[in-house]
């Protein structure tokens, strides 16, 4: 099979669009159709109904999807591992970060990766942690530095990981901030700040609460900490935040239960890493480290 071909099909997937396909690999939208269509005439069997408004797969399309990536991550393997000099680290590198980690991790990377590597150019983007994994999974880009999921499926590998314990806070004028020892019942009394129910974060809170038979009152949920920082400093309700975000104008509360998560960075599994990527990985083990 055709890898240009392979490529276009994946590209018109992952896009769910012809016309955005061919904007991303520079052709028109007749020469993507027609690799889709030579790709449709060697396997005798049509991958992409066209009787719809939107892109979808027909069952051989859903069939070969998968084998689809294989190829196309072991070409990539074999142009790693062909690569001229295996030991220099240069090129485009290409990765995700969450927005927690974008602000409190990772300038610190970069700024050592930059003042090591400078020919390396980095092509960064931010979004939340469920969004980078669907990216990782189209291959948008060879890293991502996430809040690690405990459903991860197996195609991801996890290169780098790190504890990063949180506090459930208040603003310094609300009422809990003014409680000794304030307990969860002291919470259930008023509104949680806290990001999506998707989230491992308010799983683990959540979990908390119904353990102990307790009513949660979620309201307004983001997934973008500083937003929910902000909300809960003034006094909007409580909070469960990083300790790393706390600052003077919170409140720890002093609650014996512990909250944490795991924060790492993942690449895919069976696809090589450059050495650009390894170079950062290693950094990043080295700033994290306890």
């Amino acid at each position: 099979m055709d890898s240009n071909a392979l490529k276009a099909f994946l590209t018109i997937v992952d896009q769910s669009s012809f016309s955005e396909a061919a904007e991303i690999l520079h052709l028109t939208q007749p020469a993507i159709s027609k690799r889709l269509a030579a790709l449709e005439n060697q396997l005798g069997t049509s991958l992409i109904d066209r009787s719809h408004r939107q892109i979808r797969l027909t069952d051989a399309g859903n069939r070969l999807l998968p084998h689809a990536r294989k190829i196309l991550d072991e070409i990539h393997n074999a142009r790693v591992a062909l690569s001229p000099d295996s030991g220099q680290v240069e090129g485009e590198l290409q990765i995700i970060a969450s927005h927690h980690i974008g602000l409190h991790h990772l300038p610190n990377w970069l700024r050592r990766f930059k003042r090591q590597y400078p020919q390396v150019s980095i092509n960064l983007q931010f979004m939340e942690s469920d969004a980078a994994y669907e990216q990782m999974r189209k291959r948008n880009a060879e890293l991502a530095f996430v809040t690690l999921s405990d459903s991860m499926e197996p195609s991801f590998k996890v290169f780098a990981q790190w504890p990063d314990p949180m506090e459930f806070v208040a603003g310094v004028e609300h009422p809990l901030a003014r409680l000794n020892k304030p307990v969860l019942s002291d919470l259930a009394d008023h509104p949680a700040l806290l990001p999506d129910t998707s989230t491992a974060t308010y799983r683990v809170v959540s979990r908390l609460f119904l353990e102990a038979n307790l009513h949660l009152n979620p309201q307004m949920p983001t997934n973008y900490l500083e937003t929910l920082k902000m909300m809960t400093s003034v006094g909007l309700g409580w909070s469960v935040l990083p300790l790393r975000m706390v600052d003077e104008s919170l409140r720890v509360l002093e609650i014996n239960r512990p909250v944490s998560r795991v924060l790492g960075g993942i690449g895919l599994a069976g696809r090589q890493l450059s050495n650009a990527s390894k170079a950062l990985l290693e950094i990043v083990q080295e700033e994290e480290a306890p």
